[in-house]
C-alpha cells in the first residue's frame, strides 16, 4: 500500500524546486525517507536537499524530525533553518 504526501518548500528551496509538489511513498515511511526520495530523483533536489546541509521539515506545520511516520494526505515542508533578530 502507498500514500500520497503533499509537499511545500520555503525560501531558497522553493527557488530551487518550486512551491509544491506530492510524492508516492509506501506506507509507514518517515521524513527521512520521504526526502531520501526526492534526493534520489537526482537534480535539483540532489543539491538542494543534500545530506550535511540544513534542512527543517514540517509536518501537517509542526516542526519534526525525521523520525516521524507519515500518513495518506499529509502535508511536509521543508524549508532552511531561520534566524532572526
Amino acid at each position: 500500500m502507498s500514500i500520497t504526501v503533499r509537499l511545500k518548500f520555503f525560501a531558497r528551496l522553493r527557488e530551487q524546486l518550486g512551491a509544491e509538489g506530492t510524492l508516492q511513498l509506501p506506507a509507514g515511511s518517515t521524513v527521512g525517507q520521504a526526502r531520501d526520495a526526492l534526493l534520489a530523483q537526482g537534480e535539483p533536489a540532489a543539491s538542494a536537499l543534500a545530506r550535511g546541509k540544513a534542512v527543517r521539515a514540517a509536518l501537517n506545520q509542526t516542526l519534526c524530525n525525521e523520525a516521524a511516520v507519515l500518513q495518506d494526505g499529509d502535508e511536509l515542508a521543508f524549508f532552511p533553518p531561520v534566524t532572526g533578530g
